[in-house]
């Protein structure tokens, strides 16, 4: 009757190396920590909020000015010019459009630090934004896509108005780049919508808009 052996490790046979957890775990917490590295970026962005905020106030106080007064300094010429209901409202769109960007500016600020570096952690503050509570990057995309339609809006809006400056050709680049941005911002929400699983069509219908 044989008897069965069990197998022995050869000596000269090397054991399976492995990876040290400790090491492991470190270098993933030096990955994780380098999302601190776009923390400086997001405060450029409200540096320029900064300088947004003040071409708003430039643009208030000429349009201040020339209502009242009828009369305004043109930017291009640097002298004085008739400011009529025409100017007024091209200087409203002005600050229409300083007031969108900045808005844009303040959904990347907030919803891309809340994203891709850390928690706000405003939970439960009155002054909390209502799309910050379900923001992911999807859904950040698809809100930026909105809002540089709009942006696009009010420039195509000005040009028309003021188009007396432009050439048809001009126009007509403006109004097929304004199309281009809706195009992009259907695909994008198509894509969205395609990627969502049955459990998460289910919760955002539940979702209070």
């Amino acid at each position: 009757m044989t008897t069965a052996t069990s197998p022995t490790t050869s000596p000269d046979v090397a054991a399976p190396h492995r990876p040290d957890p400790t090491r492991t775990a470190a270098v993933g917490y030096a990955i994780f920590a380098s999302r601190w590295l776009q923390a400086p970026l997001y405060f450029g962005l409200i540096v320029a909020q900064v300088v947004y905020v003040w071409q708003f106030l430039q643009e208030l106080w000429h349009l201040v000015v020339g209502g009242f007064t009828g009369q305004a300094v043109d930017h291009v010429t640097h002298e004085l010019a008739p400011f009529g209901a025409e100017e007024i409202m091209l200087a409203v769109l002005g600050l229409v459009d300083v007031v969108m960007i900045s808005n844009l500016l303040v959904m990347v600020i907030v919803g891309g630090y809340e994203t891709f570096v850390s928690r706000i952690r405003i939970d439960g503050h009155p002054d909390q934004p209502e799309w910050l509570s379900h923001v992911n990057a999807n859904v950040l995309k698809t809100k930026l896509a909105m809002s540089i339609i709009g942006i696009s809006s009010i420039h195509l809006l000005r040009t028309f108005i003021d188009s007396q400056n432009y050439t048809a050709q001009q126009m007509l680049w403006q109004t097929l780049i304004h199309l281009a941005f809706v195009v992009s911002a259907l695909a994008l929400a198509l894509i969205d919508r395609m990627s969502l699983t049955a459990h998460q069509r289910a919760a955002a219908a539940r979702r209070p808009e």
